[in-house]
């Protein structure tokens, strides 16, 4: 059978490193971690923790990224699960290889986003917690596709991951596996080179955590609060397609 190719489309800060941890954790299922930072940082130029390491250990021409993905699976697994963020696709990068994945979208509420991101970079923009890209990819693969590709918030699988993965997967034409709910603590190989400046929470993880108190506006620095306004209105635009069930 064709293997089944999955894009995961999310900003930082979204748990998508502990997505990228259930998947992989399915035996079928081959995983890619944020396969176009190197890419993205070579093209903008931004200074990110531990940016030297990320321009050695991946390629830095987006086409020999893409060259990657269309190509064999690894290990010759039936699923292969791509985490994305979405401003690593930067305009000038080609899209069309996104046609042969399935697409999905995972949000997350901008509140919670800046409050988690601001404590790793003091400075950035609307652009960096990847809501205008997301929202772009969104309806680039909804108007390929004549309807909503599966948009599915962190909220909701904090809440009851099994269902909400049981969900997801049948969105994406596979089954769900019990293995995505539990795994091992501690670094993967898979894991990017960037691992040490962003992953320790998801490291110390054996499951997905207890869902938190929401982050109110009100409670955001003030440096933070014109990014959540201008945020707020996209995240809504994604969050009115998330999967019922």
């Amino acid at each position: 059978m064709k293997p089944i190719r999955i894009a995961a489309w999310s900003g930082p800060r979204n748990i998508s490193t502990a997505m990228l941890r259930a998947f992989e954790n399915r035996r079928d299922c081959a995983v890619s971690d944020e396969p176009f930072y190197a890419a993205y940082l070579a093209a903008t130029g931004l200074d990110h923790p531990l940016r030297a390491e990320i321009l050695a250990a991946q390629p830095t021409d987006w086409r020999e990224v893409v060259s990657a993905l269309v190509g064999p699976v690894p290990d010759g697994r039936a699923v292969w699960y791509q985490k994305h963020m979405t401003h690593h696709m930067l305009p000038d990068f080609g899209r069309d290889w996104i046609d042969a994945c399935v697409n999905v979208f995972l949000i997350r509420a901008p509140e919670a986003v800046l409050a988690s991101y601001v404590k790793r970079r003091e400075s950035f923009t609307l652009e960096e917690i990847g809501l205008p890209a997301q929202l772009d990819l969104f309806e680039r693969a909804a108007d390929r596709l004549g309807h909503a590709p599966p948009v599915i918030d962190g909220a909701q699988i904090l809440a009851d991951p099994q269902r909400a993965l049981t969900a997801l997967c049948q969105a994406c034409g596979i089954d769900f596996d019990p293995a995505m709910l539990a795994w091992a603590a501690g670094r993967r190989a898979s894991d990017g080179v960037w691992a040490p400046a962003w992953y320790d929470s998801v490291e110390r993880s054996t499951g997905f955590a207890a869902p938190r108190p929401e982050t109110r506006f009100d409670d955001l620095e003030d440096s933070l609060k014109p990014i959540a306004e201008a945020a707020r209105p996209l995240y809504e635009r994604l969050a009115r397609w998330k999967l019922a069930y």
